[in-house]
């Protein structure tokens, strides 16, 4: 993948997000690791679902871009769960990830992720977003706090990661990008760096 990806300027990824990590490496990208000071919790969530993960994505990466004085591209991203029109982000505790799954059992929700490309010394900013409907099976509810018992619902946006052992069995089926529900849209990105390539010609 490298040899469709060549980007003239260092990648830093804005998120300590493993699976994000995991993602970038999978396609071959070269890339450093800063996590960004803003804090998710102090913004709204009663506004557009869209709109909130792209401001958020813009402010992550635009963040570690005023840190860094050479020339580097910086890659924020920001993955939400949307259901009956409200936002559910990592759940708070134990208590607050069943009754998310509870609310996502034998629904379905849409999973946003915004990604934001923010060039360092410079007013190059691009930033878009993906939707995948997300169906879940019935869920039981010894299911529900078996799963949240293992604690890895705790920081995931919606209180499940498809990629887990136990939380990928909830899935009935998506429509759309699997990697976007993991957090980050391969295609996507993969579209929006050749599109910043070509500003740079």
């Amino acid at each position: 993948m490298n040899d469709f990806i060549k980007l003239p300027l260092p990648l830093i990824l804005a998120s300590k997000s493993p699976r994000r990590k995991k993602l970038l490496e999978q396609i071959g990208l070269s890339f450093s690791i800063m996590e960004s000071d803003i804090n998710e919790d102090s913004f709204p969530l009663n506004i557009d679902p869209c709109d909130y993960a792209m401001k958020l994505a813009k402010l992550k990466a635009n963040d570690i871009a005023t840190k860094i004085s050479e020339p580097t591209l910086v890659l924020g991203a920001d993955t939400i769960v949307v259901i009956d029109g409200k936002i559910l982000n990592k759940p708070a505790d134990s208590d607050n990830a069943v009754a998310m799954l509870s609310q996502l059992s034998g629904r379905t929700h849409t999973v946003y992720t915004a990604i934001s490309l923010v060039e360092s010394n410079s007013v190059v900013i691009l930033t878009d977003i993906a939707a995948t409907d997300v169906t879940f099976r019935n869920l039981s509810k010894e299911e529900i706090l078996a799963y949240v018992s293992t604690g890895s619902p705790l920081d995931k946006a919606g209180a499940y990661g498809i990629q887990d052992d136990f939380g990928a069995v909830f899935v009935s089926h998506i429509n759309g990008c699997y990697y976007n529900i993991v957090g980050l849209p391969l295609e996507l990105l993969y579209r929006m760096l050749h599109n910043y390539m070509s500003t740079k010609k």
